[in-house]
């Protein structure tokens, strides 16, 4: 299979079905709830929801760097918001008419893992506001390595 790389670097080449198998053992009942059954974590008790140090989220199942803490604000909604992605190419937009509303829910463009949902109400420049779950990300203090290694630290 050809490797695909974002614009960052990244390794954005689908992992098959017995990696992701492989890397959800390492998951929690909660993250493995969200990222592969597209489940969402109640509002106000994420743990990364008031993280306030430098650094990056990731994909809590493959290590794909998704938003900078520079990007994040508090929204208010009970789930740490971010107005833009690390890259764009990481993420995945699919339209989600569950629960009787449309809206847009957006996954890990390597891993195609849960991550939440993006608004057109978030705060310039963007107007955008990808609310994500805490259990799906993975928080990396500092600068990033060139690729990250899949999975869990």
């Amino acid at each position: 299979m050809a490797t695909s790389r974002s614009a960052s670097g990244y390794d954005l080449t689908p992992i098959d079905a017995a990696r992701r198998r492989d890397l959800a053992r390492n998951l929690s009942a909660e993250q493995r709830h969200i990222l592969l059954e597209h489940g969402t974590e109640p509002p106000f008790c994420g743990a990364l929801l008031t993280e306030k140090h430098a650094g990056t989220y990731v994909c809590a199942l493959c290590g794909l760097p998704l938003f900078r803490s520079l990007q994040k604000f508090a929204s208010g909604s009970g789930w740490p918001s971010f107005f833009a992605p690390f890259d764009p190419a990481h993420i995945r937009e699919v339209r989600d008419t569950s629960h009787g509303m449309a809206r847009t829910e957006i996954r890990c463009a390597r891993c195609d893992g849960h991550l939440g949902h993006v608004f057109p109400d978030g705060p310039p420049p963007s107007g955008l506001r990808y609310c994500l779950n805490s259990a799906a990300l993975r928080f990396v203090a500092g600068d990033l390595p060139p690729d990250l290694p899949a999975g869990p630290a």
